[in-house]
């Protein structure tokens, strides 16, 4: 079976925007239960500032216990400037994420820099980053649709696109970042992009907003996509960005994937065991649209009558 390859970013994009503060033993907790489902490749946090975003204080603390505990799990962290790739590199990052927003406004709520200047930054980054060797990714947030400005235009996700790959981004992540995009979209940009960023290092990342993330990762696959974020449990959504509802569920994702064809190496059982920890945490019920009858389906195997 073909491979398709998973990056979980619960523990950074699903838990960036939760209430309920989360510990770092449990952050650790999340992650080793991922690893133990077989997710190979993780989001583990961001370097940004801990008065914006609070749930991602402890970054400093949390990088050299994951390299630690798991020096074989691919492990990036979301850096918004030089500024943040220092403490990244301080901490023992190995892979660093740059975040470039298509439109000018989101740009502005996010990261206080204008697009020109966000671009500028991000090419920066990305060369410091290489100078010390470290790996990259590059997202293209609002690839679809903009929350300020409507409809994203396809010409500037493919200029940037194209910019975040001549800058030596080893990965480019183009995301629908509210979960605005439909099937016929998503395979139509990802079939324009994949003509200026080669398919070996190109990924999306979905949101569920409106119901079709699953059906959004089938386009993206028809289109010759073979790398996905995604976020266990549904967990997410970005703080800066309304209306940006939870991520595609890693589940959902895995569950479509297996069913038709592809292999990702990831169990089923192994995540919902994640997903029960996380709604512990978070004190309240998750997982993706397939989470009840993966919850039938489990009680059926254990001989337990599901509630």
């Amino acid at each position: 079976m073909e491979q398709i390859f998973v990056t979980d970013v619960a523990p950074r994009d699903g838990l960036q925007n939760q209430q309920i503060p989360v510990s770092t033993d449990a952050k650790l907790e999340l992650i080793d239960k991922l690893v133990a489902a077989g997710v190979q490749s993780v989001e583990t946090t961001s370097f940004v500032s801990p008065k914006a975003v609070p749930q991602m204080a402890d970054a400093g603390e949390l990088v050299p216990q994951v390299n630690a505990r798991w020096p074989q799990l691919r492990s990036s962290v979301l850096v918004p400037n030089l500024k943040g790739l220092e403490r990244a590199h301080a901490a023992g990052a190995k892979e660093i994420a740059v975040v470039l927003s298509a439109t000018e406004t989101m740009n502005r709520k996010n990261i206080n820099m204008g697009l020109n200047e966000a671009l500028e930054v991000s090419e920066k980054t990305l060369a410091a980053a290489h100078a010390l060797g470290l790996k990259t990714r590059a997202y293209v947030a609002v690839a679809f649709e903009c929350p300020f400005e409507g409809e994203t235009s396809l010409d500037e996700v493919l200029r940037l696109s194209a910019r975040m790959h001549a800058a030596g981004a080893g990965e480019i992540v183009i995301a629908d970042t509210i979960g605005a995009a439909s099937p016929a979209q998503v395979k139509e940009r990802m079939n324009a992009v994949k003509k200026v960023v080669p398919l070996a290092q190109l990924a999306i990342h979905l949101h569920d907003t409106r119901g079709m993330g699953v059906a959004n990762a089938w386009a993206a696959l028809e289109a010759g996509v073979r790398r996905f974020d995604a976020s266990v449990g549904g967990i997410g959504g970005c703080p800066f960005a309304p209306g940006a509802a939870g991520n595609l569920a890693t589940e959902d994702l895995v569950l479509m994937a297996e069913r038709s064809g592809f292999s990702t190496g990831i169990s089923i059982d192994g995540l919902m065991d994640a997903i029960a920890f996380a709604s512990a945490q978070l004190q309240r019920p998750l997982g993706g649209r397939s989470m009840a009858w993966l919850q039938r389906e489990k009680a059926k195997r254990g001989g337990i009558q599901p509630e």
